[in-house]
């Protein structure tokens, strides 16, 4: 069976730096077109804007006076229309989720583990707020930037949620406040004690679990998780292009259709990590034949992927700060993928009703 050629590109992506980033949201799109026809699409877009960039961006389309541009793009008579997807994550509410699977159960490639419990002690903490130390400690404790050292940034970590109440049951710790407008997952206060304890008492005093062999605490579970990152240098659990290219193929690829991937220039898919990718697929009984590298600048395809991941970013972005745009955001409803990680109800109502 001849493998579909899928072309991809991301918007807010910095690694596996989740928190403190420049973005909320993270969006990687793949778009099922054509050469010509992409390359006609990207003409029609010179056309209506008429910049002398040698490369359009969503920044183009965004501006204000090219609205009727990107009504255009996003809409029904456009060429991407049912040919394209968007895999959106929210960043906070996605390391929270890896941070109580580390805990609580086995973390997976493609997005988040269906434990029950994990969900619901995620779930518990993105809607009642956390401070942005805990935040930034658990980010730092799962990234894989220094993998040689495994206990320093689990310490860390754990002298922050000790500090903020979170690891015994005697500390009540705050409520989050309403967040008018603040991203979900934060407190009001940034640094203070936020609602922790909520992510730890369905795991028992002190942070404990209960598995099959026992009593096994949370430090013990995370210090694990970082032996085992220490030990594969191709492990990543926070990047968000690992579930994001998974989700490409089983989207594009239902029904055992191998498919290709054509990205945009990326450091973060070197060969061993597509190999990774390619043995995790295969065992969900989907295939990634290849992942070719393409500049945008020279590959139609992947630029419109760029384009569609950058306007469909922002105005998820907005959704959730609850500032969206009604037209907008009905616009981009067709194109969301509906296995995005998202933890705010009221704005992925909007993106996907």
């Amino acid at each position: 069976m001849q493998a579909l050629e899928i072309a991809c590109d991301e918007s807010g992506y910095e690694g596996e730096k989740l928190i403190d980033t420049t973005t909320d949201v993270f969006a990687h799109a793949g778009v099922r077109l054509g050469t010509d026809v992409a390359a006609a699409c990207l003409a029609e877009l010179r056309r209506r804007i008429r910049s002398p960039a040698t490369e359009y961006k969503a920044t183009h389309l965004l501006r204000e006076k090219h609205r009727a541009v990107l009504v255009w793009f996003l809409g029904p008579s456009s060429p991407l229309f049912r040919n394209a997807h968007v895999y959106l994550i929210d960043k906070v509410y996605f390391a929270l989720g890896k941070l109580t699977d580390v805990m609580t159960s086995e973390p997976v490639a493609a997005g988040l583990a269906a434990d029950g419990r994990s969900r619901a002690a995620s779930d518990a903490l993105y809607r009642d707020g956390t401070s942005h130390d805990f935040l930034t400690a658990a980010n730092t404790m799962m990234r894989a930037r220094d993998r040689a050292d495994v206990t320093g940034p689990v310490d860390s970590f754990f002298r922050v949620a000790g500090a903020l109440g979170g690891l015994d049951g005697d500390a009540t710790g705050s409520r989050a406040q309403q967040r008018n407008g603040r991203a979900p997952g934060l407190t009001g206060g940034g640094d203070g004690p936020g609602n922790i304890p909520a992510m730890w008492q369905p795991f028992g005093r002190g942070g404990r679990t209960a598995g099959r062999a026992g009593a096994f605490s949370g430090r013990e579970k995370a210090v694990a998780f970082r032996q085992r990152m220490r030990d594969d240098p191709t492990l990543s659990l926070l990047d968000p292009l690992t579930p994001a290219v998974m989700r490409a193929v089983a989207r594009w690829g239902a029904g055992g259709r191998p498919v290709t991937i054509v990205h945009d220039r990326q450091t973060m898919l070197p060969q061993e990590r597509v190999a990774r990718l390619q043995r995790e697929l295969r065992a969900a009984g989907l295939t990634l034949e290849r992942v070719e590298l393409a500049a945008a600048e020279f590959e139609a395809r992947v630029q419109l992927a760029d384009i569609l991941a950058g306007t469909v970013r922002k105005i998820a972005q907005d959704e959730l700060h609850g500032c969206g745009d009604g037209e907008l955001t009905m616009l981009v409803r067709p194109y969301v993928d509906e296995q995005s990680i998202w933890g705010d109800d009221r704005s992925w109502a909007s993106l996907r009703s």
